[in-house]
């Protein structure tokens, strides 16, 4: 139950780099390998995190039996082509989000990793951060009532640069699939999937979405607002809205410190729940409490729950026609 978790990181990117200090605050995890299809590059971010081995291929890491689990966080459309390979190696996996370009992805994925027995979960970082844990405790305890609407906006100003991964459609560029699944994550995990998706927005000329606002339905009456964008900047803010009073989620809401808890007739109550390290040694922490425990899914971020996320984005998308692939040659060198 206690023994150390081996892990590796199959794409060293920024965000991998941001990810590398939170181990220091993981018990039980331990970092030991990375995986680029530039050996350079692999070589460089093992030197600077002191791991232990570094390949130029991906390929490499999946045949390394000292590595129990992958944090891949490749762009969006090779998710899909190293999950499986990983599946089938028998390596756990925790997934950057998106989880894949596309809801076909998604699903391929998560079908092989039940099929297989594997565990695999989606890095949804904001779902374990303690501010947000604290937030669906009182929802659960009925703090506002029922749950019946959602707001969350997150959008930046990014220069259109038809050269920058964000806006190459081949690598999984746009709003949705960057910061949208924040938005729709967080809607989701409060009401379940919805019934509708109404989505307006735009596109650059590259063929990825610029901005866009999504509004979801239920067929009971709820609703989430949702707001995205690379094309203008926004607070980061979410405020859930109950039969008894509301709760703000101060920004950047995908990775907060602060909520305020409105009841009907009462006194607002702050609540800062501050993170360990940046804040992703909590999903760290959940892989490797569950591979400890021998689960196959996270309780807290389930695959079903990914798969309507995806769902949403995939029906988004489609509607601002965008049309997002996933790469088939990711494991070439």
């Amino acid at each position: 139950m206690s023994r150390e978790i081996r892990w590796g990181v199959v794409g060293p990117g920024r965000i991998a780099q941001n990810v590398m200090g939170d181990f220091a605050h993981v018990e039980g995890a331990k970092p030991v390998a990375v995986a680029s299809r530039s050996a350079d590059r692999a070589e460089a971010f093992a030197e600077r995190h002191g791991l232990e081995r570094a390949y130029g291929s991906y390929a490499e890491i999946l045949a390394d039996p000292d590595v129990d689990v992958l944090y891949v966080a490749t762009p969006h459309p090779q998710h899909h082509a190293v999950a499986l390979a990983a599946i089938d190696a028998g390596k756990a996996l925790l997934v950057e989000k998106a989880f894949t370009a596309t809801t076909a992805g998604a699903a391929e994925v998560v079908d092989r990793a039940r099929e297989r027995g594997v565990f695999v979960m989606e890095a949804m970082w904001t779902r374990f951060q303690p501010a947000v844990v604290a937030l669906r405790e009182m929802v659960a305890d009925g703090a506002i009532g029922e749950v019946r609407s959602v707001q969350a906006d997150l959008g930046v100003d990014r220069a259109y640069d038809p050269a920058d991964r964000l806006f190459a459609l081949e690598l999984g560029g746009g709003a949705l699939l960057d910061l949208g699944v924040y938005v729709v994550s967080f809607a989701q995990m409060l009401l379940g999937a919805p019934d509708t998706v109404t989505t307006a927005g735009s596109a650059y000329p590259t063929g990825v979405d610029a901005e866009a606002a999504l509004l979801l339905g239920w067929d009971d009456g709820r609703t989430a607002t949702l707001t995205t964008s690379l094309r203008y900047p926004t607070p980061g803010q979410a405020r859930v809205f109950g039969t008894g009073g509301w709760i703000d989620v101060l920004p950047r809401f995908h990775h907060p410190e602060t909520i305020v808890l409105h009841r009907t007739g009462a006194e607002p109550e702050t609540i800062t729940r501050r993170p360990d390290g940046v804040g992703y040694s909590h999903e760290l922490a959940e892989v490797t409490a569950c591979l400890q425990a021998g689960r196959t899914e996270s309780a807290v971020m389930p695959l079903a729950d990914t798969l309507a996320v995806q769902d949403v984005l995939g029906r988004a998308a489609e509607q601002l026609g965008v049309a997002h692939r996933e790469d088939p040659d990711a494991l070439a060198v």
